[in-house]
Parts: structure tokens; sequence; C-alpha cells
């Protein structure tokens, strides 16, 4: 059972996600716009945040980086645009998923599933005691598995979580050619649905996290992508 927070100022979705969430045996707690789900957020804990962009008071995306400073709850972004710059501002803020209303409401359990399943091994990986070490171009980007950390030319890049999903999923299956909808299953943990616009816009991020190493990452028309490792 998770406890999730449902942020959205349309009462008929909250209402929606609710009635689904609680099907599954998971806690709803609910907020109608983003400043009373940072003052939700700064009292109390919860698993996963389902939050819309489009809010009064304070939208999504302010919420959001409010919150970040608090917390690092897993976020999915909601919204009735679907726009790559919502997508790339949501990501770059640390959100976890993004849908694009209407959405169905069992594929956003899925999401949820899938989010929290990254999370949970993610945990998991950190409380092993030996770091597995990844190193590329006689140590100039190096990779510490275990504890998701990137090192460019010895400093530290920051990444999204998804980034570091994509990063180290391309470094176990290098020079190894991956479709858009394999990445889509495997990476985000649930069956492909068409959007592969989601992927490639998070390929966008990482490249530019990499800098002079984003030609590492090959882009296969009509197939998908390929990490020369």
């Amino acid at each position: 059972m998770y406890n999730i927070l449902v942020v959205d100022d349309e009462a008929r979705i909250r209402s929606i996600i609710k009635k689904y969430a609680e099907f599954e045996g998971h806690k709803v707690t609910e907020a109608a716009d983003g400043m009373e789900a940072v003052h939700f957020c700064r009292s109390a804990e919860f698993d996963i945040i389902i939050m819309d962009i489009m809010m009064p008071e304070l939208d999504g995306f302010s919420a959001c980086r409010e919150i970040r400073k608090i917390s690092n709850t897993p976020i999915i972004m909601l919204s009735a645009r679907g726009e790559e710059y919502d997508k790339i501002n949501g990501f770059e803020l640390g959100i976890d998923d993004y849908v694009v209303k209407p959405f169905s409401p069992k594929e956003l359990m899925l999401r949820i599933e899938a989010v929290m399943k990254r999370v949970n091994a993610s945990s998991i990986i950190r409380t092993k005691k030996e770091n597995v070490i990844v190193t590329l171009d006689n140590g100039g980007l190096r990779a510490d598995v275990t504890a998701r950390l990137v090192f460019i030319d010895g400093k530290r890049v920051d990444m999204t979580p998804k980034e570091y999903d994509l990063f180290f999923y391309m470094l176990e299956n290098k020079n190894i050619a991956i479709s858009r909808e394999k990445f889509i299953s495997d990476v985000w943990g649930y069956d492909f649905y068409g959007d592969v616009r989601t992927l490639d816009t998070h390929i966008k991020l990482l490249r530019k996290s990499l800098g002079r190493y984003a030609k590492l990452i090959v882009t296969l028309r009509g197939v998908g992508y390929r990490f020369e490792g």
C-alpha cells in the first residue's frame, strides 16, 4: 500500500484517481492546489505525488520546485498539454514521470507501480556494501552504479532520476541496438503505449548532462538508440 498525494484543482480528476488508487489498496490525500500540496508535504510524508501543472495559487512546476527543497518523494506530473517544453521543464525539476490528459486511470496505476518499483530497487542497491564502478575513456567518464553517481573528468554530474535510469541501462547494454519500445518497457517498467516523445525528451536531457560524451549515444533512425561504450 502506498500513501499517495493527489494534487489537482479539478475535483473530478482527484475523485477518479482516488477511486482507482483506493481500489488498488492505496491511501489517498487530496490537495486542490500547489500551495496546499506544499503544506501537506511539510507536515506529512508520502510515498508518491500525482500533481497537475495548471493550478491556481501555485502551479505544479512551482510546487514541485518547493517540494524538492524538502523531499525527494517521487512525482508524476499531469498536464492537459503535451508540449516538449513542459516535459523538459518538469524532468529538469526532478519529476519521475509525465502523463498527458486525458489519461487512462489504469495506465496511471501502472505508472505508479513502475515508479515505486524503481525507487524501491534503488534503495536496495544502495544498501549493498561493494559499489559497482564503470569507467570509460580512461576514467574521463566514471559511473558509480550502486551510489547512482556520475563523474566527468572528476566532476560530479547532476542528473534527474530518469536520466540516471537511462544512463545505467545503456551502460548495461552498451554497443547493443535498443528499440524505443524496449527502452520504455525496461526503463519505465510498464507496457509501451506509443508515446516515444517522452523517451526522446529524456535522451535529449541525458545528452546535455553528458557534455562531450553525448556523442556516445547514437540515434538509430526508425529504431531507437545505441550506447557506444
